[in-house]
């Protein structure tokens, strides 16, 4: 029976929440923007999903936006949020951001905008005063973009403190945070953090794929990327998927409502695999924070297997009925070693030889046993 460890690149569908999903789909709903029954129905399934979505997150309703995914709001607000400011604007952010980060930033930085990529330590960690300082440093306004918990390692940044060390210099900065990861594995106070503007994917807690959230302060200036429709306060062309919101909703609801148990039992199967590849594979390296720290996902294990290939060995797991990642899925396809453990301080070498574990919501002690026992065997023919 497979066993699947990659839930930072999507976790299964829940039953619940593909019960609920389908629901809607079969009633066959209209479109949101339509004024007759079946559009006005969906109309009021999609600010339904809204107001949960708003409720579980203590948030304004109007400030939840759907996207088309996670990536999409990541570069809705930060094509947008930078653009609509002028050349003026800065980005600044971390090196070991998602793709869906770094991308918008290039472009940015193609445009003429300044972009800064902050450097962390050899556990992934970011400094608030490094932020702070970056800010002050730029002549002009700026977005601060800092994700929550990084996809690939698990280290957690301190979005709190980040907000409060830049808004203390009174320059003009709005705060972004990709909470992707995050989400349901760490509590969001998004209102304590002072952040302008968060993004979420439902797919990674058991959601629908196709549909991203942006969290967006209103009246905050973004330029839409996307022009033709009036939808989602402007910004977001094209008719809402009502039943695929609803879902959205649902799961986030459900990581949000669940997150204090869910933590405890996550980082209990991380120890766990941990122990036992410790055990049996004397070489391997445990990369990111210490497991006990506060500041790591509870359910992110990124580990370094000197002299192997990370995705030889990730597509020799498969075989043997272990799913697992070489790093981000969504660059899944590169040859390039992993750009956050490089960051880190880690060599080429080291980090091509790296692999991601990450359990989750369905995962079960039987799941940890197994991995490990693939694992070792795997690791002991490639070696």
């Amino acid at each position: 029976m497979n066993v699947y460890l990659d839930h930072n690149a999507t976790s299964p569908l829940r039953p619940e929440v593909r019960e609920h999903w389908w629901g809607y789909v079969g009633e066959n709903l209209g479109n949101p923007s339509s004024l007759h029954t079946s559009g006005r129905r969906a109309r009021a399934i999609v600010d339904e999903a809204r107001e949960r979505i708003a409720g579980v997150l203590h948030v304004p309703e109007q400030d939840v936006i759907f996207t088309p995914s996670g990536s999409a709001a990541n570069g809705l607000v930060l094509l947008g949020g930078v653009r609509a400011r002028g050349k003026g604007c800065g980005l600044i952010t971390s090196a070991i951001e998602h793709a869906a980060v770094l991308e918008p930033a290039a472009a940015l930085e193609r445009e003429g905008h300044s972009v800064q990529r902050l450097a962390v330590d050899r556990e992934g960690r970011l400094a608030p005063e490094r932020v702070a300082e970056a800010v002050a440093g730029h002549p002009g306004p700026t977005w601060v973009s800092v994700m929550a918990g990084n996809n690939e390692v698990g280290t957690c940044h301190q979005i709190g403190s980040i907000s409060e060390a830049t808004r203390q210099l009174g320059r003009d900065v709005r705060i972004h945070t990709d909470a992707v990861q995050a989400l349901g594995k760490r509590k969001l106070d998004l209102g304590a953090w002072h952040v302008d503007a968060a993004t979420l994917s439902p797919h990674k807690v058991g959601g629908p794929p196709g549909v991203g959230v942006l969290i967006l302060r209103d009246g905050l200036e973004v330029e839409p990327l996307v022009h033709g429709g009036a939808q989602e306060r402007g910004l977001v062309a094209g008719t809402e998927d009502a039943a695929r919101c609803s879902a959205a909703a649902f799961a986030i609801e459900l990581a949000v409502q669940e997150c204090e148990a869910n933590q405890a039992r996550l980082r209990e199967l991380t120890h766990a695999l941990w122990a036992g590849l410790a055990e049996r594979i004397p070489q391997v390296r445990l990369h990111g924070p210490p497991l006990d720290a506060p500041d790591r996902l509870p359910n992110t294990l990124n580990i370094g297997l000197p002299g192997m290939d990370g995705k030889v060995l990730v597509t020799r797991l498969d075989l043997e009925g272990l799913s697992t990642s070489a790093g981000s899925a969504c660059a899944s396809g590169a040859v390039e070693p992993s750009h956050v453990l490089l960051a880190m301080g880690y060599s080429t070498q080291e980090a091509r030889a790296a692999l991601r574990l990450s359990v989750g919501v369905s995962t079960t002690p039987q799941d940890i046993d197994r991995a490990v026992e693939i694992l070792v065997r795997v690791a002991t023919s490639l070696g």
